[in-house]
């Protein structure tokens, strides 16, 4: 586990990265979106070793993306269950696959996320859910919520190219 400083604790980018910023959870989620809810699915898919395994797992479940269910009893066998939580990440697991095809894979596509009904290819953008205009780097900003410390207040107003009372950064 990293340090868990105030400032960093007190961001919802830094509570995110505390729950499944670690790459070997992002990829269990990622098999969990697949399908995968037994602890030997995991193993086979990842190559991770057992108790890599055992203590990502454990991670995700006290964090309450996963929920942990007896499946057998003999002998005691247990299947992880996306939360809701977990399936609201989901998104996150769409972006991350766009971006590496658009970045990462110099000789085509392995993977395309699909429309279930007609397989068509999805191009997944982050839009904001009012007025459905992508987010980006252009037109976005961070404020202080309702409950940042006066320490959160500080940074953000010393923050330059997401400050409203800085010209944005440009596409």
């Amino acid at each position: 586990m990293q340090p868990k400083s105030a400032s960093i604790m007190e961001c919802p980018v830094g509570r995110a990265v505390e729950t499944v910023g670690e790459w070997w959870s992002i990829l269990i989620l990622r098999d969990a979106f697949q399908g995968a809810t037994h602890f030997d699915e995991f193993e086979q898919s990842l190559g991770i070793a057992p108790n890599i395994l055992s203590r990502r797992l454990a991670h995700l479940t006290e964090t309450g993306m996963f929920v942990r269910r007896r499946y057998s009893e003999r002998p005691p066998r247990h299947e992880y269950v996306l939360t809701p939580k977990a399936r609201d990440f989901f998104p996150v697991i769409a972006t991350l696959l766009a971006w590496g095809n658009r970045h990462l894979a110099p000789k085509g596509e392995a993977i395309v996320l699909a429309n279930r009904d007609d397989s068509r290819p999805l191009d997944p953008v982050v839009v904001d859910a009012i007025d459905m205009h992508p987010i980006t780097l252009a037109n976005a900003v961070v404020i202080p919520g309702p409950r940042a410390s006066r320490g959160m207040r500080r940074r953000l107003a010393s923050l330059k190219a997401m400050n409203p009372a800085v010209a944005p950064a440009g596409e």
